[in-house]
């Protein structure tokens, strides 16, 4: 059974690796860079979880509460190239709506993927806002995606 928990500094090589096996298929190379400096930057301070499986780190993802405190953003979502299609993706993304809707006030959840996990998001009620073509590089469409739901009363 997979465990998910908080990300820890100590595990920022693991989530890298995690990264590196989602390229060219899912991420850019140069897209490498920014996922970086989210780890030292923000990754503590935004609710970035990481799931483990057998001592090994397999999946990462994270929210981010918008400034208008009404939007949530799942940002830096992935899991090992070699565990995909085995669930873990659907644990990370429940654990991280089930996060967001803890947050007072917050009635929608937007994310921006590749056009490879798009039908993967549909199943939780997502639906397409917008595609830019090539949004994250050659032959990786940008498409932004939202769902909104009832608030939690405060």
């Amino acid at each position: 059974m997979p465990n998910t928990r908080p990300f820890d500094v100590t595990d920022r090589d693991a989530c890298l690796a995690i990264f590196d096996s989602n390229v060219p298929a899912f991420f850019d190379h140069e897209e490498r860079f920014g996922y970086e400096r989210f780890l030292e930057e923000r990754a503590d301070s935004c609710g970035y979880l990481v799931i483990e499986r057998d001592g090994k780190l397999v999946g990462c993802g994270g929210v981010v509460v918008d400034a208008d405190d009404e939007t949530a953003s799942l940002c830096w979502g992935m899991v090992e190239n070699d565990s995909h299609r085995s669930g873990l993706g659907r644990v990370l993304t429940k654990a991280r709506l089930q996060a967001v809707k803890q947050q007072i006030g917050v009635t929608r959840v937007i994310l921006n993927t590749s056009q490879h996990t798009v039908n993967f998001y549909r199943r939780f009620g997502f639906q397409t806002t917008d595609i830019v073509r090539n949004g994250y590089g050659p032959g990786l469409d940008r498409c932004n995606m939202a769902l909104t739901f009832r608030s939690r009363k405060g």
